[in-house]
């Protein structure tokens, strides 16, 4: 007679049914609530409205905090039984200590996690491992009145209640939980599955009439199947728990503060109860905020770290954006990152922890190396929406050949709920298991989770060497990675940049929070050198303690859902506001550092001088209009260095023959011709005797598309219904001085833009100088440039160099690529003729063709529903070149846009190390290589110089430092020194020779 099949939902139902009988309720808590907007500090609980609670009962509504008072007795009937606290508010809690500690966190159940990766609510706190009874209950609890995601969950009391635990069912549940989990993703007929299978089946039995007898027999046949072991392994897996904390998403920044402290507190509690578990957490700005919150619980994570028990992971200060963010600021995002951990922990960061950003610049190998970080975890690109990145373990090789060894973890998650599936998924899915022995498993749950909860650590225990599953070890990632590293010579090398191919809206999405970016990481970079200026001139200080303030609140505001635009509408009322503080306060900085700087000049005799200084290494020869009156000028100012002009005097202007209408701007190089529609009909190139723009079509079209997208991600179809227009409603023509101008007035539905058109004699420039007040719902603003040139690729300027990239659509990878980064300029060139799009706070664009489409606004309702709603500003160019992009050296035009000249008026000279009239502080001998940097160094009286070669051609340059000196020598991007460097003439030249795309720092020792 055959037997009876086993049905897979007889065994879930008698799980569930196990799980049923894990706690007995005893007593109810009782709860005083004291509810506040805001949170408030311990010292604090009590001053918010007072609330009498029972389970049902609502206390607040989103966002809104309180502090809980639970008391309550032990029944006397619990004697010699294990008593628990069963709790869920329906938000995230936080449980105190008497001196006002977080003990532990405990979330609700009820949350919007994916539940494939299990239950995210942690709801039990233990009390007594074995009551007396009698013992009084009292804990006092912070709530925030959200779930995990910032959800809002009816606001009312889950439960709050005693109860007992029956451990072992509790047992008993992960026995079968895992066995269970076992057979149904093994996915054979093995006569191991079978037998697991048929003890599952005995035990549901035997469970039909429930005792203490039926529990212990049902133990025993399971642990019969838990106690078969592995043999030699093929693979193992190293296993490491993780609390993925955004810093800000669906949430704001301050709840993040005590999103850290509940996950922290639940870590090191679970670490006291399971001897085997490690965990690890990135970046060192949550670890500042515990550190400056919670000083006690912040020492218990310094102690398990100095155990081995909890792991500091990740090389930087936050786990950033790396499309948007600039070459230096990432820079600094691994100097402060490593810093901190060094300082706080003795640690050397060796791995770069980024498991959620939003793609990889082809500049980060180059910048890690430098910093001493040869490892990359992320597992973002199994996101890809078209192809499938084709290893979980490679070297990353970046734009200048620096090779980082790369990891993706094969499960493809940082949550992952440690069942045998995962460990199934991450052998059966592994792409490189035939040259890997090793593979990494990252679980818990994240954005303030707790991370690892007890059923992770559970189930860790019996899967970590169970005949079947590749053996599993809780260990370091980096000591992980160390092992991966002792096979390097059999991995596959990917080279460039690690291209996400989703979230491309997130380089538009929130373009005033992209703005005050670019605008405050030039802003810095000038505050930096001017304040090294007159540091080097002894006529002032350098605000070391303050810039460091600013670069890590900056460095913040790069996290992957802030400045990427992917956050709640609070969050960028808040950045926006912070930022605008900021750049106020660099601006203030930087003018006080040039007067102190200015101060060592003398003014020549002249009545009123003023001192321009340019920061750039290169002369600048502009048209500047210095007090906005009229009186423009012609300077010439050397390259990062000053020179003296005398105010008072107007001096004449010659004709420069220049023509404005609104048909028609010109002047001796270029003429622009408009179409009624206000868009461009020709830019005709005077020297080169060809137009700039394809035959036939137009140019700076402001098309409107429908994009009933969210902030990550626009529909791929966008494009297919095509688009609409602004319409012309009003032009306006003149002159002003050197500049033929023309400004347009367009409208739209609700919105409404204005463009000061204009072009400059002596240039080829045309820029386009935008504000706008943008009122539409679900709809994307573009500018359209199409070009007449014939290339296959376009050139994008990335931090410190330029990526190619397809123009045509041949394989699903180019077309994965539709909408890509650049930072200042976007370049289509054939040899002999280029043109390029300059911009001073654009990301976004599609190259297809010839046509370059500058990506300005979009305007989604998820989760910002005023996404871009508002008014901006915001400035890009077109500008015709002879040659290709590097011949016409596009990269200086891309600084020029963003770098404006600084004028100082100053009275007189107070003394100083400096000469007067023109100077240059430092200067480069050589083409195809710019100073990103100059700044005081972290921990000497030394100025650090940062240099990168632009064309990606090997270069020589002779680097002058005209400023009092001892010695020079370069160092690496941590700023330890490498070599001494000698100087090549008695002027104090350095000659310093790059390969393509490399960066060079130099220490010049004051």
């Amino acid at each position: 007679m055959p037997h009876t099949p086993i049905k897979m939902d007889v065994l879930r139902k008698t799980l569930r049914g196990i799980e049923s009988r894990i706690y007995t309720t005893i007593a109810s808590l009782d709860m005083t609530a004291y509810a506040t907007k805001e949170p408030v500090g311990f010292a604090e609980r009590q001053s918010g409205e007072r609330l009498e609670l029972r389970a049902g009962d609502k206390w607040g509504e989103r966002w809104d905090c309180a502090w809980f008072h639970f008391r309550g007795l032990v029944p006397e009937s619990a004697a010699g039984r294990k008593v628990v606290l069963l709790i869920d508010v329906n938000g995230e809690l936080c449980v105190f200590d008497e001196e006002g500690t977080p003990v532990r966190g405990l979330t609700n159940v009820n949350s919007e996690f994916d539940l494939t990766l299990g239950l995210p609510g942690k709801r039990v706190f233990p009390f007594a491992e074995r009551a007396a009874g009698g013992e009084t209950i009292d804990l006092w609890a912070d709530a925030g009145n959200n779930d995990l995601f910032g959800f809002y969950r009816s606001g009312t009391v889950k439960e709050a209640d005693v109860a007992i635990c029956h451990e072992e069912i509790r047992q008993l549940y992960y026995d079968y939980e895992v066995l269970l989990d076992y057979v149904e993703h093994i996915g054979d007929q093995s006569a191991r599955t079978a037998r697991i299978q048929q003890a599952l089946y005995e035990v549901h039995l035997l469970l039909r009439n429930p005792s203490d007898e039926a529990v212990a027999e049902s133990r025993r046949l399971l642990g019969l199947e838990l106690a078969k072991r592995g043999g030699d392994p093929t693979m193992t897996a190293s296993a490491v728990g993780h609390a993925h904390i955004d810093l800000a998403w669906l949430w704001p920044i301050r709840e993040t503060y005590r999103k850290g402290a509940r996950t922290f507190a639940t870590v090191l509690r679970n670490m006291e109860q399971y001897p085997d578990y490690v965990f690890g957490a990135s970046q060192p700005q949550l670890y500042q905020w515990v550190k400056e919150q919670h000083p006690k619980l912040y020492a218990q994570i310094k102690q398990r770290v100095a155990e081995g028990r909890w792991e500091v992971q990740g090389a930087m200060w936050v786990e950033p954006d790396s499309n948007i963010a600039g070459g230096e600021a990432l820079v600094r995002q691994i100097l402060h990152g490593k810093r901190f951990f060094k300082q706080e922990f003795g640690l050397d960061m060796r791995m770069l922890w980024v498991p959620d950003i939003f793609g990889y610049s082809a500049a980060l190998p180059q910048l890690l190396k430098q910093s001493g970080v040869d490892y990359v975890m992320t597992q973002k690109l199994s996101w890809s929406v078209h192809n499938d990145h084709p290893h979980h373990t490679f070297f990353w090789e970046g734009l200048d050949g620096s090779r980082v060894l790369t990891h993706l973890p094969p499960e493809d998650t940082y949550n992952g709920p440690a069942l045998p599936r995962s460990i199934l998924k991450a052998e059966r899915d592994y792409y490189d298991k035939n040259v890997s022995d090793h593979a990494l498993v990252v679980f818990g749950i994240g954005d303030g989770g707790g991370g690892p909860g007890e059923e992770h650590l559970e189930r860790l225990a019996r899967v970590k060497n169970l005949q079947g599953l590749m053996p599993v070890k809780q260990e370091h990632a980096i000591d992980f990675f160390d092992k991966l590293n002792a096979n390097a010579g059999r991995y596959k090398t990917w080279k460039g940049e690690l291209y996400l191919e989703k979230h491309q809206g997130t380089l538009t999405s929130q373009a005033r929070n992209k703005r005050f970016n670019r605008k405050l990481e030039k802003a810095l970079r000038e505050l930096e050198f001017a304040a090294s200026l007159a540091f080097a001139a002894g006529t002032g200080s350098y605000p070391a303690q303050e810039l460091d303030a600013i670069w890590k609140e900056m460095l913040l505001y790069q996290f992957h859902d802030i400045l990427p635009g992917s956050s709640i509408t609070r969050v960028f009322d808040e950045s926006l506001a912070r930022y605008e503080a900021l750049l106020g306060r660099v601006k203030e900085l930087t003018a006080a550092a040039y007067q102190d700087a200015a101060s060592a000049m003398a003014p020549s005799g002249a009545e009123r001088p003023a001192v321009l200084f340019n920061s750039l290494p290169w002369e600048r020869k502009e048209w500047i209009n210095a007090a906005g009156d009229g009186a423009w000028r012609e300077v010439a100012v050397p390259a990062a260095g000053y020179a003296v002009i005398d105010t008072a005097s107007r001096p004449a202007l010659p004709d420069f023959g220049l023509i404005s209408s609104a048909e028609l701007l010109e002047n001796d190089l270029v003429r622009v011709t408009f179409l009624a529609d206000g868009s461009i009909g020709s830019v005709y190139d005077k020297a080169l005797r060809r137009d700039v723009l394809a035959p036939g079509e137009r140019a700076n079209v402001l098309a409107i598309y429908h994009d009933d997208g969210d902030a990550w991600d626009f529909p791929e179809d966008y494009a297919a219904a095509g688009y609409a227009q602004m319409t012309l409603t009003e032009s306006h023509a003149y002159l002003d001085g050197p500049q033929a101008v023309v400004e347009q007035r367009y409208a739209y539905g609700r919105s409404t833009l204005t463009q000061r058109i204009s072009l400059t004699a002596g240039s080829k420039q045309v820029t386009f100088a935008t504000e706008a007040d943008w009122q539409e719902d679900e709809r994307m603003l573009r500018a359209i440039f199409p070009l007449n040139v014939y290339t296959e690729a376009v050139n994008c300027e990335i931090q410190f160099g330029h990526l190619r990239r397809p123009t045509h659509r041949n394989t699903m990878w180019d077309y994965a690529k539709d909408e890509v980064a650049a930072h200042q300029w976007i370049d289509l060139s054939q040899p002999d003729f280029g043109a390029a799009i300059l911009n001073d706070c654009k990301y976004g664009y599609s190259a297809n063709g010839h046509t370059i489409s500058v990506h300005l606004l979009r305007s989604p309702s998820y989760p910002d529903p005023a996404c871009d709603r508002a008014r901006h500003a915001f400035n890009y160019a077109l500008l015709p070149h002879e040659g290709d992009f590097i011949a016409a050296e596009v990269y200086k035009a891309g600084y020029e846009f963003n770098t404006p000249l600084a004028v100082v008026e100053t009275g007189g000279s107070q003394g100083g190390k400096l000469p007067a009239e023109r100077f240059s502080a430092i200067a480069l001998e050589g083409a195809g290589v710019m100073i990103e940097a100059v700044k005081k160094a972290e921990d000497e009286n030394a100025l650090v110089v940062r240099l990168y070669e632009t064309s990606g051609a090997s270069a020589a340059v002779s680097l002058q430092v005209n400023l009092d000196h001892a010695s020079a020598a370069l160092a690496d991007l941590m700023e330890q020194e490498t070599d001494v460097l000698s100087a090549a003439d008695a002027g104090g030249g350095y000659e310093l020779r790059f390969a393509p795309f490399e960066i060079k720092t130099v220490k010049v020792h004051l």
